[in-house]
């Protein structure tokens, strides 16, 4: 994968600015390594965590690294605007035994997301976007949508008939940017539509947004907008990609890099990792009878124009820590502000009533919802949370995991690069375990 990397157009590469000398601070005993963090470095105690608790951070990582569930790991976690912890555990590639790095990049997956739901909500606060605008205001194939309905099957069908027919019909109303961002669309979101939507949209490495969002407006959609919570993978998020393409007038990558990746210093943060930093690229792996196997980057992943708000980006632990502290500071890092407080509230905000918690394998469950790109703890006592209520983040396919607790003034993220598991539960709980004050 990284020759494959390696490779890749240099065009990216002057996005990426030159990073400080790796500097070590010992930090309450732990070895907390920070290159040029925008994030200052604490003692544990100084922000009401225990030393002696965080290393069980270290213990859970080990635990899976020796069970060969995950290679390794980076951890970090920052409370009250300080980083507490940050470790690296394990290695980024078997095969060659190369330890893991604090500065690893990573496939970060759906964690793009997050991060293209502050695109859209900066663009709100701009009055170029309003959260209850039709997706056809600023993609015109988006207007006049059909619902798929499955025709009824026939008697005695075999498996290798193959899934059932659909048939359309108007939908009840238009999608909304809204529901893009709650992923209440139903669009290719796993239902009847699905399959019709990846017959007129496939994706193909070569295309771009401007080229590829318009034909997902023939798709017809899994239900009527806002009737249902199911998980648009990537379809529905790239469509809020497209649109931010619009309103600014920028490409996509190009306004996440001028207006969130640049002023936040997240250097190693984009669609396409520059061929300087191709030494720093995680391995990817998957779960086997036979231990860890190592996999190719996947097709949807390993293109140079098709920049993924679904689940495009690669980035590093410590990049996205500022990401997430900006969000712990509501809105704002360091002076630098890209969303008002409100708006971060109301993006942390339930958007959907009981319709994550009821969505079953492919939602949440009581106690939790959903708001504009990420989920949220509504109640941590029945959603069975360490996290504390009013906490919100979201997780990757590669394993990868982020989350914002306000109440706790703390961010934690996780970076992995092999999915499934109990990590992330194991993680959770080790983070939340440390606070003491």
């Amino acid at each position: 994968m990284l020759s494959r990397l390696s490779r890749r157009d240099t065009r990216v590469s002057l996005r990426v600015l030159k990073r400080a000398a790796l500097t070590c601070t010992i930090v309450g005993g732990l070895a907390v390594a920070l290159a040029a963090a925008t994030v200052p470095s604490g003692t544990p105690e100084d922000v009401g965590l225990s030393t002696a608790r965080l290393q069980r951070i270290n213990e859970v990582v080990q635990r899976a690294i020796d069970a060969k569930e995950v290679s390794g790991a980076v951890t970090i976690v920052a409370r009250k605007g300080q980083v507490a912890h940050f470790e690296a555990h394990g290695l980024m590639d078997i095969e060659t035994s190369t330890a893991m790095t604090h500065d690893a990049i990573f496939p970060i997956a759906s964690m793009s997301k997050p991060i293209t739901g502050v695109a859209i909500l900066m663009l709100v606060e701009e009055g170029k976007i309003r959260l209850t605008d039709p997706v056809s205001r600023f993609i015109p194939e988006f207007a006049d949508p059909q619902m798929a309905v499955p025709k009824r099957e026939r008697r005695g069908g075999r498996p290798e008939d193959g899934p059932p027919e659909v048939y359309t019909i108007p939908a009840a109303r238009e999608i909304t940017i809204r529901d893009l961002m709650t992923h209440t669309s139903g669009l290719a979101s796993g239902g009847a539509g699905s399959r019709e939507a990846n017959r007129v949209a496939p994706r193909a490495a070569t295309e771009t947004l401007a080229t590829h969002v318009p034909k997902l407006g023939g798709a017809p959609l899994d239900f009527h907008p806002g009737t249902h919570w199911s998980y648009s993978a990537l379809a529905g998020i790239d469509t809020l990609g497209r649109v931010v393409e619009i309103a600014s007038g920028l490409t996509f990558d190009e306004f996440l890099r001028q207006r969130i990746f640049v002023p936040l210093g997240m250097h190693d943060t984009a669609f396409v990792p520059a061929v300087d930093t191709s030494a720093r690229v995680v391995t990817l792996y998957r779960r086997s009878p036979d231990g860890l196997q190592r996999v190719d980057v996947p097709g949807w992943l390993d293109t140079q124009t098709l920049f993924s708000g679904g689940g495009g980006l690669w980035s590093t632990a410590e990049d996205y820590l500022q990401f997430a502290q900006m969000l712990v500071n509501r809105g704002e890092l360091n002076g630098t502000r890209l969303l008002g407080s409100r708006t971060v509230e109301l993006m942390a905000s339930n958007h959907v009533g009981d319709l994550f918690a009821q969505a079953g394998t492919t939602g949440g469950r009581p106690g939790k919802g959903f708001g504009l790109t990420v989920d949220v703890v509504v109640d941590a006592v029945e959603a069975q949370e360490s996290r504390s209520t009013g906490s919100f983040g979201w997780g990757g396919a590669f394993g990868t995991v982020f989350w914002v607790d306000p109440k706790e003034e703390m961010a934690a993220v996780l970076m992995v690069q092999t999915p499934g598991g109990t990590l992330r539960a194991d993680f959770q709980n080790a983070v939340m375990q440390a606070v003491v004050d």
